[in-house]
């Protein structure tokens, strides 16, 4: 049976998992009152939370870019006003189903891999953005030898970017990304096969 990578920053059992970045929070001043909702795309959005003090932002509902990223907030004690379809393009549709004079707070990392918030703010929306995280490619991922005939999981681009500036991905190697943003960081010529649903377990069903 080949070997099975998983990049990303959470790990599971059934495959070898490769860190693929080292997270740098940081602690930017935030006025939370004067948002209505939160929007959050990312787990790593959630640990930089921690540094708040829970009240400021803990009323504060959030659009959430997975169930994953989800449950992170819900962890703090928040609560979650809707959930996209794992890549930032499908937080437009939920976002215009709100009032334009609806305050966002878009809390991110300093490189992000959709446009969503030019979207919406080129059509009257009203979105701030802060960096609150980011990001590095990690040694583990850029000291790695993998097999020729191995299955690799992407779970976000940055974690496609980072694997490519010190490996080659074959034509032998069964490629699994966890959605369309990610696929778009691959190299054109590569094949691979997108997971029904944006998470893990369902990469690791295509293997």
């Amino acid at each position: 049976m080949c070997k099975t990578y998983l990049f990303s920053t959470s790990s599971h059992p059934n495959a070898i998992s490769v860190n693929s970045l080292d997270i740098k929070l940081l602690n930017p001043k935030i006025d939370f009152s004067k948002y209505d909702y939160l929007i959050i795309t990312s787990k790593q959005v959630s640990n930089a939370l921690k540094a708040y003090k829970t009240q400021a932002f803990i009323d504060k509902k959030a659009l959430c870019i997975s169930l994953m990223t989800a449950q992170s907030y819900e962890e703090l004690g928040g609560k979650v006003l809707a959930v996209g379809e794992g890549y930032g393009d499908t937080l437009v549709d939920k976002i215009v189903e709100y009032p334009k004079d609806t305050k966002w707070l878009y809390l991110r990392a300093k490189t992000v891999a959709s446009d969503f918030v030019s979207v919406c703010n080129k059509r009257g929306f009203d979105i701030d953005e802060t960096i609150v995280y980011e990001s590095q490619c990690s040694s583990d991922i850029l000291e790695l030898s993998i097999d020729k005939n191995a299955a690799l999981i992407f779970t976000s681009p940055s974690s496609v970017h980072c694997f490519l500036k010190s490996n080659e991905i074959y034509s032998s190697n069964s490629v699994i990304v966890i959605g369309k943003t990610t696929a778009k960081a691959l190299p054109k010529s590569i094949k691979y096969q997108i997971s029904k649903d944006k998470t893990i377990e369902s990469c690791l069903t295509l293997i």
